[in-house]
This record gives structure tokens, C-alpha cells and sequence, in this order.
């Protein structure tokens, strides 16, 4: 299964930008409620559109294919990612992302490996890496579940 992941990630991350617009517009288009949640300077986008041409948000974008990168990178040891993965859970509880928010995420990052892959993604690929964001996921709600100081 690593293999098939290691694989299968080489074809996306050569363009990572190009490919998380594609994980990102699904994103969207299967959870609007979530666009109000992308403010930069307070300002709040009229659209996904708007929101997904923006300097920053393209920013996040390559934020968060680095983050797969890294869970990649590291697939034998997911563990030492652990305190990174848990804090970045906190991070996005903190701006008001809910838990179930990333199960679409999931989808969203399954649909974009789909349209990039094509027929390479096969059912093997496709629980390789639904593992592996699980995985990901299970660490980030780690997040979540520790209380800050003095609560």
C-alpha cells in the first residue's frame, strides 16, 4: 500500500497548486458552508471562485499538499508527525472548522487523486490512501480533544 501511494503522489505533487485547486473546488461544491471560514484580512470572499484565485488562499493550498507531502515522505513513521498533526488540528479548530468537516476533505482529496490519476486509481490506490488520511485525520483530532490551560 505505501507503494501505491508513494506512486501514485509522484504524479500530483510535481503540480501542487494545479491539483489542490481541484481538491479544493470539490471542497466546495460539496460543502459550501465552508467558504466563509477562508477570511484573510477580515475580508470575506463573495464566492469559491473569488476565494480560490486569492494569493492567500493559494498559499493555504500549498500548505496543505505539503502537509500529504510530509505524510507521505514519512509513511513508515507517521508517528513522529504526531505533535506537528495535533497542532495543526488545534490550529483549525481554533478559525471554527468542525471535526466532520473532514470527511469531506477526504472526499474531496479521494475525488482530486481520481481526476488526476484516471484509471490508475483503482480500488487498491483509493484504500491506500483513504488509510492513510484516516491516519492523518486521527491525529489532527487529537487536536481537538485537548483542552488549552486552565479550562
Amino acid at each position: 500500500q505505501r507503494a501505491l501511494i508513494r506512486e501514485s503522489w509522484q504524479r500530483v505533487s510535481g503540480s501542487p497548486v494545479q491539483h489542490g485547486l481541484v481538491l479544493f473546488t470539490r471542497l466546495f461544491d460539496l460543502d459550501p458552508d465552508l467558504l466563509p471560514l477562508f477570511q484573510y484580512n477580515c475580508k470575506q470572499f463573495a464566492s469559491p471562485q473569488e476565494c480560490l484565485s486569492a494569493p492567500e488562499f493559494l498559499d493555504h493550498i500549498r500548505k496543505v499538499m505539503l502537509v500529504i507531502d510530509a505524510a507521505v515522505s514519512h509513511l513508515e513513521n507517521l508517528s513522529c508527525l504526531e505533535e506537528y498533526l495535533c497542532n495543526l488540528g488545534k490550529k483549525h479548530q481554533a478559525v471554527g472548522v468542525k471535526v466532520e468537516s473532514f470527511s469531506t476533505v477526504g472526499e474531496s482529496l479521494l475525488y482530486m487523486l481520481e481526476k488526476c490519476l484516471g484509471a490508475a486509481f483503482n480500488p487498491e490506490v483509493q484504500e491506500a490512501w483513504s488509510k492513510l488520511y484516516n491516519a492523518v485525520v486521527k491525529a489532527m483530532r487529537r487536536g481537538w480533544e485537548t483542552l488549552p490551560e486552565g479550562d
